[in-house]
């Protein structure tokens, strides 16, 4: 069974940026590990990468969230150095989530590891239950981080109900 792993939005704005946190930081050992098991494996890496553009605090996110962060081609845009990216795809987002998943891909299993587990992660789990509804969809709440712990807890709550398996808590 073809296994792929989708690393959300592991970008030095939400790691250690403008957006950082030390809940963050402290997944990226996590991280690099979990897509390392994944590497040995030969199984398939996803990378996506919060995208935006100069003109930020125009649109509706900036509108709700006034800190300019992943702006396309700036350090905070890139994925953090310390994780293994050599021959990994990478997805351009521009929201929360992507549709693009049943467009783009033939996923069999998949995994979901990243920033931030009450925004992105959870976004892009639902979606991919949404439209990929009989594949096994994982969660490693060790691999995740939220906004805070609380909202990070209730993201977990949340995609246990949709049927999305939280593993590491």
């Amino acid at each position: 069974m073809k296994r792929t792993l989708i690393v959300v939005d592991m970008q030095n704005d939400f790691i250690d940026g403008a957006l950082g946190t030390k809940e963050a930081q402290a997944i990226v050992p996590n991280v690099k590990k979990k897509i390392e098991e994944y590497k040995t494996r030969g199984d398939e890496i996803i990378f996506t990468r919060d995208t935006h553009y100069g003109d930020y605090l125009e649109t509706n996110e900036g509108k709700h969230l006034p800190v300019k962060h992943c702006i396309k081609h700036t350090h905070g845009w890139e994925i953090s150095d310390e994780l293994d990216t050599m021959g990994c795809i990478h997805e351009n987002k521009l929201n929360f989530g992507t549709t693009l998943w049943k467009t783009k891909y033939k996923f069999e299993e998949v995994e979901l590891v990243g920033l931030c587990t009450d925004i992105c992660v959870v976004s892009n789990a639902l979606i991919l239950k949404a439209q990929f509804p009989e594949i096994n969809i994982t969660v490693d709440a060790s691999c995740c981080a939220g906004v805070t712990p609380e909202s990070h807890k209730a993201a977990l709550t949340t995609m246990k109900m949709c049927q999305i398996n939280v593993i590491g808590e």
